[in-house]
């Protein structure tokens, strides 16, 4: 696992994830990551969507869509 770093936040409130973690969780540019506090904690995550054309299921998919609409519900 990588070591902790600190990371600066820009005046936006942004912040880049080290490229090591972007490896080791296979995130790369226009990805969806999710983001929740735990117990103090800003916790960011990889989505686990498909990517396109990959075979997920029914139930998956439905998972998936639950899930953005949700988000959405939120952002909008």
């Amino acid at each position: 696992m990588a070591e902790e770093v600190v990371l600066k936040v820009t005046r936006k409130g942004q912040v880049t994830i080290p490229k090591t973690y972007r490896d080791i969780l296979g995130i790369k540019e226009g990805d969806l990551v999710y983001v929740k506090l735990e117990d103090n904690m800003i916790v960011i995550s990889k989505t686990g969507i498909p990517e396109p054309g990959q075979a997920i299921g029914e139930k998956r998919f439905k998972e998936i869509i639950d899930r953005l609409e949700e988000e959405r519900r939120i952002w909008f």
